[in-house]
């Protein structure tokens, strides 16, 4: 099966990297700054399994009609990619990797939904460098039929495919274990506003206190939209529930012990990554979810509202905030 990859930061970097070392026919599809680099060095992986160079074939546009593409751009970039490449994938297989729940909708105005494949990955990557990546934390690769058609064996071919780098996981309801992977994501967006790590800024109790407001309101919204939660790999909805009910204090000690561990290497969360390439982040597509869900539902969502907001002005000034900025923006809101 012949592989594309589109999209060369962390994630994109790292399934093309471990899926070429399981001996798959891979190539990426890059900006013309990853595009050089990797052409020259390759790319080059650390972290949990230890370290490794593989060579990959990459080039700024596709060039060939693949098999199977794995869409690993943000989805604020998804138009942008599918204008320049779709006219060779008409009759591919489209697997979404995306954050949020609009990547599937937005690939789909390019390509027949029969084609798309949605996909939620539980591992986490940092990239260093163009084509230089940190693989922090193993984790499953959801696979899943967003738009409801029957399972199909193209599905469990590429899972098979997918299962040599990554243990794959077929979910029946991929859409409702998406709305649950933005409650995993939407903390991400504290660290991108101090401009720290994942793990200094959650070994912070307030801040972890935050983190659970978050949870709280979001948690608000979808129940009474009437969307239902699908446990993940690693995560069943039970945390989420478990958290949102205890006594705040209580609660962000808890959280604060469990992201402090999460990995050995400084992890910075995809919002932060993007942020300090200079690209615009997902935020919108996160937390701006659950202030998109409530606007439609005549429902506050203050906090998530102030915090997407927030990310936006760190996009546009290139400045982050303090730890008491944020504390003192967001005390009357929690």
């Amino acid at each position: 099966m012949r592989i594309a990859v589109i999209g060369s930061g962390a994630i994109g970097c790292l399934v093309a990297a471990y899926l070429k070392e399981k001996g798959q026919e891979v190539t990426l599809i890059g900006h013309n700054s990853a595009v050089k680099a990797i052409k020259d060095k390759g790319v080059f992986v650390s972290g949990v399994r230890g370290n490794f160079l593989v060579y990959i074939g990459i080039s700024d546009t596709l060039n060939y009609i693949p098999d199977l593409v794995i869409l690993a751009t943000k989805t604020q970039d998804i138009n942008s990619a599918m204008q320049n490449n779709s006219h060779l994938m008409q009759n591919s297989l489209l697997l979404t990797i995306q954050n949020g729940v609009q990547a599937d909708n937005l690939v789909a105005r390019y390509l027949s939904a029969q084609n798309i494949i949605s996909s939620i990955v539980m591992f986490g990557a940092t990239s260093l460098a163009p084509g230089k990546v940190v693989h922090n934390f193993e984790g499953s690769w959801v696979l899943g039929n967003f738009f409801n058609h029957k399972l199909s064996e193209s599905m469990l071919s590429v899972s098979l495919i997918l299962d040599k780098a990554f243990p794959t996981v077929i979910s029946e309801d991929i859409k409702g274990a998406k709305y649950l992977k933005i409650f995993v994501n939407a903390n991400n967006c504290l660290p991108a506003i101090i401009g720290k790590s994942m793990q200094e800024v959650f070994s912070d109790l307030i801040i972890s206190r935050i983190s659970i407001a978050i949870w709280k309101e979001a948690f608000k919204i979808i129940d009474r939209v009437g969307i239902g939660l699908v446990s993940l790999p690693g995560f069943p909805v039970e945390n989420l529930t478990k958290l949102t009910s205890m006594p705040d204090g209580l609660a962000a000690q808890v959280f604060s012990q469990q992201m402090s561990s999460l990995s050995k290497e400084p992890l910075y969360g995809s919002i932060l990554q993007s942020i300090m390439r200079g690209s615009l982040s997902e935020i919108d597509y996160i937390n701006g979810e659950f202030v998109r869900l409530a606007e439609e539902n005549n429902m506050p969502a203050p906090l998530n509202r102030a915090l997407v907001d927030m990310v936006h002005a760190v996009e546009k000034n290139g400045r982050f905030f303090s730890k008491d900025d944020l504390i003192q923006k967001t005390k009357d809101l929690i």
